[in-house]
Order: C-alpha cells, then structure tokens, then sequence
C-alpha cells in the first residue's frame, strides 16, 4: 500500500509540474531531462524519480487494432532514501487491469512479471527490481504489455535513450 500512495504522489506531482509550467513552484521538481527520461525531486520526504512516456502504443481486442480513452501512461523508477527504496520500478498504463493477470515489461531480449493493482504494475520484489533496471540500462527499448478490465490488450514502447543517465543522477540526488 505504501508503494501505491507513494507512487500516486509522484504522479499527481508530475502532473502538476507539466501542466502548471516549468517556472511554477511545486511540489517535485523537475532537474533534468536525459533524452527521453526526465527526473525529478520531492522534499518532505525526499524522493527522487525518473519518469518517461511511451514513444509508441498499439491498443487490441479480439485481435483488432483498436482506439480506447487512457489516463497517463508513464514508466518510472523511484528512489525514496527514507524508507530505503532504491530503484524501484513501477508502471501506470492509464486504465485499470484486469485483475488475477500481469504486466510483462520486455527489454530487449529479457521478460520481467510485473504485478497489479489498480492501475499500477511493479516487479514483486526489490531483487526483481534491480534485474529489471540493470537489463534497461543494457537495452535500447522496453515494451510494456497488459490487459485492461474491459479485455483490451495494451502494447506501449518505450526508448532507453537517456536512461542510465538520468538514473545516476536521481541515485546522486537521492543518496545513491
């Protein structure tokens, strides 16, 4: 449950900053961008994330190429030095999933399970978090599969441009 509230704060903060402009004061910061990864930083508490957007998404059912309505779909990882989390990955795809199935993020070569709720997915375990964050600093795209509670099958793709800088600097930041 921590996980989620925590997560849900970052969101709403990055929300806030890119909606309010850049030069408003917020909540989170944004201190960086590294091609396709932005990061940013909390205060009370401290956290610090990365976040990106996919490059590409291709929605399905019945095998049918199709347009649905979806909230933000963003991949992050997130660094909050206070309750000792270091890389933690996580994923919201802007609907909720079906639940009893999981997200797979596939980078590269290697498939990781990622576990939902609501509509959020994230590895089980910080192991599987530090094999999932290794292989994308390893590889050049990330695609992110799941099942919608109405049955739609979501592809997004996401670039690893940037990504292992924009990493060093949230663990930097964030007591890495």
């Amino acid at each position: 449950m921590t996980r989620i509230v925590a997560i849900i704060s970052g969101i709403v903060a990055v929300v806030v900053a890119t909606s309010i402009g850049a030069s408003a004061q917020t909540a989170a910061n944004r201190v960086g961008e590294n091609t396709d990864w932005s990061v940013f930083v909390a205060e009370n508490p401290t956290e610090c994330w990365i976040v990106s957007a996919p490059k590409k998404t291709v929605n399905t059912r019945n095998g049918k190429v199709v347009a649905v309505n979806r909230g933000d779909t963003l991949l992050f990882v997130t660094f909050r030095p206070g309750d000792k989390v270091r890389g933690e990955v996580s994923f919201t795809g802007g609907y909720p999933f079906k639940q009893g199935t999981f997200v797979t993020i596939r980078i590269d070569k290697s498939s990781y399970k990622m576990f939902v709720d609501g509509e959020w997915a994230w590895p089980a375990t910080r192991d599987d978090d530090a094999k999932v964050t290794t292989s994308m600093k390893r590889g050049r795209t990330a695609v992110v599969t799941g099942v919608s509670s109405r049955g739609t099958k979501t592809e997004d793709t996401f670039s690893l441009l940037g990504f292992t800088a924009a990493l060093q600097e949230a663990e930097k930041r964030c007591g890495g």
